[in-house]
Parts: structure tokens; sequence; C-alpha cells
């Protein structure tokens, strides 16, 4: 499983990471995380609808951004004018 995959399952419920911030810690480029993120094959167990743009917007979802949403809320992340404030992002250490 690629280290991207690997990364994102440490993210827990309730909680988002950025394009850039799991690409810094995979040492590789928010552009790629992306594309790797619309092909999961792991989902639900490589959790991609965690993972959200910087500024805290919520970004594409292969399944439609509507139902991004709906399993963030689901999972505890508020949404609210199609962001999510930043004390809801996990960064690796």
């Amino acid at each position: 499983m690629n280290i991207v995959y690997e990364l994102l399952k440490k993210v827990p419920k309730g909680k988002v990471v950025s394009y850039g911030e799991l690409a810094r810690a995979a040492n590789t480029s928010p552009r790629a995380v992306g594309k790797l993120m619309n092909v999961n094959p792991y989902a639900p167990t490589v959790p991609c609808h965690r993972v959200v743009n910087k500024d805290g917007r919520i970004g594409g979802f292969a399944s439609g951004v509507e139902n991004k949403i709906a399993l963030l809320k689901k999972e505890g992340v508020p949404v609210v004018g199609g962001r999510i404030d930043e004390r809801f992002f996990f960064y690796f250490n």
C-alpha cells in the first residue's frame, strides 16, 4: 500500500488533514495526493473523505461533495459554509 494511504489511515475520526500536510508527511506533492485520493481502492479503510484543502474548503470527492460532507458530519466534523474550522485539522509530527 502507498505511504500516502498508510499515513491517511492514522487520521482519526473527527479530524481532517490537508492535501499539503499529507503530502509533506509523505514527501510528495499535494497534487500527487489528490490524484491518489481520486483512485483510492481502499475506501473506506483509507478515509479519503478526511482530506481537504488547506483553507478548510471541502475539495473534490469521487462519489460527490455532498457524500463527503455527510461522511464528515457523521464523524463529528462540522461543515459550515462549505468549510471546516482549523481546530478539526490533524497534523503529523
